[in-house]
């Protein structure tokens, strides 16, 4: 198998890094369109390996966590039985992040579906990294306060969120400012 050199490898990594597509990519490098989809995977697999390996004992104090919804191939409601057979992932995904609040690093993420084992992955994960007591923000999606308690028990500050949309100008508490 040929392997590409370091220079041009680093030329694809690079118009990717800076928003180029796949396509214009191909145009700009020379590199077929497999071998820059290659790259990307492996690239993508280092980084896992290298974010796993050294965002350990992490001294974060403030972190937030949510879920990004996205789909593969196509939208859940719209995946035919043949594609299932195809793709087996097809359909509904859901990224869980951690950001931390003052660094803006992700000391974890999980990819699965909007499920409680999901969440106690993730939020199990998220526990293993940190050295010290954290304070935890989410939304108000119920998996989080089993999968919370679960996975750092008391040892941590832990409080949802909730956006409440759409209130009537006139629907406010009486102790807000008119």
């Amino acid at each position: 198998m040929n392997r590409l050199d370091s220079k041009t490898r680093a030329q694809i990594i690079n118009c990717l890094i800076e928003g180029c597509s796949i396509r214009s990519t191909v145009r700009m490098t020379g590199a077929a369109k497999k071998t820059v989809m290659r790259v990307v995977v492996e690239a993508g697999e280092f980084c896992a390996r290298y974010q796993s390996d050294v965002f350990r004992n992490l001294n974060s104090k403030r972190i937030q966590v949510d879920e990004l919804w996205a789909f593969v191939y196509a939208k859940e409601k719209n995946v035919t039985y043949e594609m299932k057979g195809l793709h087996e992932d097809a359909g509904n995904i859901w990224l869980w992040t951690a950001l931390d609040a003052d660094s803006k690093i992700v000391p974890s993420w999980y990819l699965g579906d909007r499920g409680s084992k999901s969440a106690f992955e993730f939020m199990s994960d998220l526990a293993r990294r940190l050295k010290n007591r954290i304070q935890l923000t989410s939304d108000g999606h119920n998996v989080y306060r089993d999968a919370v308690e679960f996975a750092f028990g008391t040892n941590v500050d832990y409080s949802m969120m909730i956006k409440v949309f759409g209130h009537d100008r006139d629907q406010r508490s009486p102790i807000q400012p008119r």
